[in-house]
């Protein structure tokens, strides 16, 4: 995914870019939970599940990506970013060169009406995108597959299945994840913005591997520790991922809005929030 996709990350996306797009290993595999003792945060059974929640999750990821808390303004959205994952497009920031974009269109050609010109325009790039995966390329895309993506942006049937794969492959893992490891709704969104980033794999700059670190130097509540001391383990690894990529250097998103809110107790992420992002300022009521 893309950080601010405006003028600014046209001139720094080398700096400040960053990717969804199963940064670690190109693996769309969801993580499976582990088995966990222990309940988790009674402050909110639901956590992220709850749609209010869910919403100010994505906008919190949307400041972070676009600059912006609209978050579904992005479905027809696409740009390459330089950041070594080929394209980048849509709310979660699919990649053509890390398998989720390839696993989104296939998703969409399949859900939608055969008779679906649009559907069926994105399609004919299948072929391309199978022989980019892996890749920087854009062989056998470019102009052609940008129109087909943006038109295909304001399609319900479009929008439904990145709606699915989002929850598929990144929130709905880090969701059962955090709640398995005892976390409350930050904790849960800590896990999210995480798997968005560095994707859901299990080597060491994966969500697997960033979680694994984490809980060598913490334990998580579920194993009977503190949740406000994992975080911190856990932002301290994850931290220390992120400065190996110079794509992933800048960690506004976690030092100005996710830090900002365990410092100040707030275990349930609950509004009013105020927030920085890479120099913006944000507010949710």
């Amino acid at each position: 995914m893309g950080v601010g996709r405006s003028a600014v990350v046209a001139a720094l996306a080398a700096v400040l870019g960053v990717s969804g797009c199963a940064a670690g290993n190109g693996s769309t595999t969801p993580t499976t939970p582990t088995a966990a003792s222990g309940s988790a945060s009674s402050a909110a059974p639901l956590g992220l599940n709850d749609p209010k929640k869910k919403e100010l999750a994505m906008q919190l990821v949307s400041s972070a990506e676009n600059s912006s808390l609209d978050w579904q303004a992005q479905y027809g959205y696409l740009e390459d970013i330089k950041d070594g994952r080929g394209y980048t497009g849509g709310i979660i920031g699919f990649c053509s060169g890390t398998g989720d974009m390839l696993e989104l269109v296939e998703a969409y050609r399949a859900a939608a009406p055969a008779t679906n010109s649009v559907a069926n325009n994105l399609a004919k790039y299948l072929p391309a995108l199978k022989k980019v995966n892996g890749t920087t390329s854009h062989a056998g895309l470019g102009a052609g597959f940008e129109a087909a993506w943006t038109a295909a942006g304001a399609d319900p049937a479009f929008r439904q299945a990145q709606d699915a794969e989002r929850d598929r492959v990144y929130f709905d893992p880090a969701v059962n994840q955090a709640k398995a490891d005892g976390l409350g709704t930050l904790g849960q969104f800590i896990y999210y913005d995480a798997i968005v980033m560095h994707g859901p794999g299990e080597d060491a700059e994966s969500f697997g591997g960033i979680r694994a670190a984490a809980m060598a130097k913490a334990s998580t509540p579920s194993q009977g520790g503190d949740e406000t001391r994992y975080l911190e383990a856990f932002f301290t690894a994850r931290i220390a991922v992120m400065k190996t990529e110079e794509a992933h250097a800048d960690t506004s998103r976690i030092d100005d809005a996710q830090r900002v809110f365990l410092t100040a107790g707030n275990l349930n992420l609950d509004p009013p929030l105020e927030w920085q992002t890479y120099g913006d300022d944000y507010h949710l009521p």
